[in-house]
């Protein structure tokens, strides 16, 4: 499908999307939100995130509530009135495509969630990153469509040699229930067995930064 008909698919879903995008949007969006902050090297109050094709800026909401600084940038206009409408003018959020934008200034990190294949070169898109993201990068990667080697020497070529790898297995349509949902974040560290389970579903949350 064309980039051109995503946006245009995106801009009819853009009300309500965080909503119906996850069956748990407050478990799903926390972890997230925490792994964020703590893969890698860890996020304090008062840091920024870039927030690279953002949606309606769900993330976003919990990252404030941690005490962050919060930058959102989408492709689809309707989605980043949503996030305007979720967060705000207080906020900053701008329409533009992810493989162009710079933020005014450098930012602690970016993330880039659900969106990695809009790269239209990703090592170029990594080094464009690097450029202006001072402690770390974070992104969710498909080991099954993206070989995991590859993505770590296009991230080592852009500069961003040190990298934590982390499961993820909330799931994001189905709502667990809370002793399930434990014994999910649990299994994300069971070594072995989570990279088992990352064969035929899931995915990795990717941190990246400078040697």
């Amino acid at each position: 499908m064309a980039d051109t008909d995503k946006t245009d698919q995106y801009a009819r879903q853009a009300e309500g999307w965080t909503a119906r995008a996850y069956a748990d949007p407050a478990a799903y969006l926390e972890h997230r939100a925490h792994l964020v902050i703590a893969l890698g090297p860890a996020l304090v109050r008062g840091d920024e995130v870039l927030d690279l094709a953002c949606g309606d800026a769900g993330l976003g909401e919990v990252l404030l509530r941690r005490g962050l600084r919060y930058r959102g940038v989408d492709a689809t206009a309707e989605m980043v009135a949503e996030a305007r409408r979720r967060l705000g003018e207080g906020v900053p959020l701008e329409v533009a495509d992810l493989n162009e934008y710079a933020p005014p200034a450098p930012v602690a990190a970016t993330t880039v969630f659900r969106a990695l294949y809009y790269a239209r070169d990703r090592r170029a898109f990594f080094r464009h990153v690097a450029a202006f993201t001072e402690r770390k990068l974070v992104f969710d990667l498909n080991p099954r469509q993206y070989p995991l080697a590859d993505v770590l020497a296009d991230l080592e070529a852009a500069g961003l040699a040190r990298v934590a790898l982390r499961p993820f297995f909330v799931p994001q349509t189905v709502a667990l229930p809370a002793p399930l949902l434990a014994a999910a974040r649990t299994l994300e560290r069971s070594g072995p067995l989570a990279r088992l389970a990352l064969r035929v579903r899931f995915t990795y949350l990717v941190a990246a930064w400078r040697a």
